[in-house]
């Protein structure tokens, strides 16, 4: 009897599934579990998840903050609650994200990430199975290499180019998140071609990462997302992880078409891959050189803080 695509695929990488319905977690049975802002923003619109937000509402109710910093405690309070309900259906990690709008700033960062851990700990969850989830700007990446030193795991997310997964490497991140759908999305919407497979520059990114971290020896795992079709998956079997939506995860599971590992760090050591210099000035002058990571960068940024803003609405006229 043949297995399915994604039976065959947790062979060789690990599965996340990229959502916060509880219901499609429990069905693919994966090893982790990411969230957004975005996610989550789509998680409290249903009925049977809005419960979580209201219990965030009402334990503050009484609070001595107020406006803004009332909003941003209940938003902390519910990415808080989501995750610990995630952390009873997988036995791995879940990604939990600090706010968009820090990640321009590194002590911000550092504080809410610190906070948001905190928060996890006084519930008695172990920080090792936390990942906390930040933009892959210099300020993000500089953020998680102190809160690594803390024995604070982070997942670098927003990435869309080589200068921010080396930078991340260097600074001794625990784990990346390059986007393999959105840079699809770039390159199709300029050139108006369609990609498939191998041929995907989304797909070619994460294998030049994941090539280059191999070659070199760094311990920074490599987990692929933002995903358009099962093709992207076939293409990066063998990635250290990969993050799927619910859809994509029941169309492998449908498949029994062969899946067989592209992916491995024995290829990697044996290829020829120059060292790529990642100071401040190198980095900030090689994303500013690439359009397409430039752009989706910026894009991403912007919708996960349009999305907290529009939970900060949800939240004022709910209080």
């Amino acid at each position: 009897m043949s297995v399915n695509q994604l039976e065959a695929l947790k062979q060789f990488t690990t599965v996340v599934a990229d959502t916060g319905n509880f219901e499609d977690i429990k069905k693919f049975s994966p090893q982790d579990a990411t969230t957004n802002p975005s996610l989550i923003l789509k998680a409290v619109l249903k009925p049977e998840y809005r419960t979580l937000l209201d219990k965030a509402i009402a334990d503050n109710k009484g609070s001595s903050l107020s406006g803004g910093a009332l909003y941003k405690k209940v938003i902390d309070d519910t990415l808080i609650l989501f995750g610990r309900e995630i952390l009873k259906i997988v036995p791995g990690r879940v990604s939990t994200e600090v706010d968009a709008r820090l990640s321009f700033d590194t002590e911000g960062t550092l504080e809410k990430a610190r906070y948001l851990i905190g928060l996890y700990e006084k519930a008695g969850v172990d920080r090792q199975r936390i990942l906390i989830k930040i933009a892959s700007t210099w300020e993000g990446i500089r953020a998680a290499e102190v809160l690594q030193k803390e024995k604070i795991n982070c997942n670098l997310t927003l990435m869309f180019s080589m200068p921010q997964a080396v930078a991340c490497a260097e600074a001794g991140i625990r784990l990346i998140s390059p986007f393999v759908g959105r840079i699809y999305d770039y390159y199709k919407a300029t050139t108006g071609k369609e990609y498939t497979g191998l041929e995907d520059p989304g797909v070619q990114s994460v294998h030049s990462i994941y090539n280059y971290f191999k070659k070199y020896g760094f311990e920074t795992q490599v987990m692929g997302a933002s995903f358009r079709n099962t093709g992207e998956i076939v293409a990066l079997a063998g990635c250290d992880l990969l993050t799927i939506s619910p859809d994509i995860l029941e169309k492998l599971e449908a498949s029994t078409e062969p899946l067989t590992r592209v992916l491995s760090p024995e290829k990697a050591k044996s290829m020829e891959i120059e060292k790529i210099p990642v100071d401040e000035k190198s980095f900030r002058w090689l994303l500013n050189q690439d359009a397409m990571a430039t752009d989706k960068l910026a894009e991403g940024i912007r919708k996960f803080g349009e999305d907290i803003v529009k939970l900060e609405g949800i939240i004022a006229q709910a209080s």
